[in-house]
């Protein structure tokens, strides 16, 4: 009976040590706890105020953002505007030197057109000269050949005529010359004669 009743109060005593320690840890668990509490709301206020920090940085890194966005696109913007400005302008400069090289070819075939008329116009006047001249050649050419014509005309008339001449000449010469020695024929006979009758004489005496 006495081993029963110390082994209860050792268990008693073992219980009540166990209470006590269980008590004291609650009670550092509590003190713990409380800490922890204190600590995370600390914590909590912490990161409160560093999302709340963080959020209005960010806004103010957003706002900057969409400053900096609206101000790249006004620029882009006014750079495209500009662009577009400057390649309606060059648009409109190559189309006025296109208008205007238009007309200087246009000009320049005008141009080419009346020198290539005119061109005409005076090869036509030299090829009417050259056979208005051909024409008055031929009818030089013929009017020399009709005087040429008539020149041998009248030099084979004048040949003829002269021939003429010199034929009657000649038989005026030979009918002159038949004269003169029929002439002298008769006054050979007449001297012989009288010749004659002298010696006729001369030997009757």
């Amino acid at each position: 009976m006495s081993n029963g009743n110390g082994v209860t109060a050792t268990l008693s005593n073992a219980a009540d040590t166990v209470v006590e320690t269980a008590k004291s840890v609650a009670k550092r668990a509590g003190k713990a706890v409380s800490g922890a509490k204190k600590t995370a709301k600390k914590a909590t206020k912490a990161a409160k105020k560093a999302v709340g920090t963080a959020k209005k940085k960010l806004a103010s890194a957003s706002a900057a953002a969409k400053k900096e966005a609206a101000t790249l696109k006004r620029r882009v913007a006014g750079k495209k505007a500009a662009a577009k400005r400057a390649a309606k302008k060059t648009s409109r400069k190559v189309a006025g030197k296109k208008a205007a090289a238009k007309r200087a070819v246009k000009k320049v075939g005008r141009k080419v057109a009346a020198k290539k008329t005119s061109a005409k116009r005076a090869v036509k006047k030299v090829g009417r000269k050259v056979a208005a001249k051909k024409a008055s050649t031929k009818r030089a050419v013929k009017k020399v050949g009709r005087k040429v014509a008539a020149k041998k005309v009248s030099t084979k008339r004048a040949v003829k005529k002269a021939g003429r001449k010199v034929a009657a000449k000649k038989g005026a010469m030979k009918r002159s010359m038949k004269k003169t020695a029929r002439k002298t024929t008769g006054r050979k006979t007449t001297a012989r004669k009288t010749g004659a009758r002298k010696t006729a004489r001369k030997s009757a005496s």
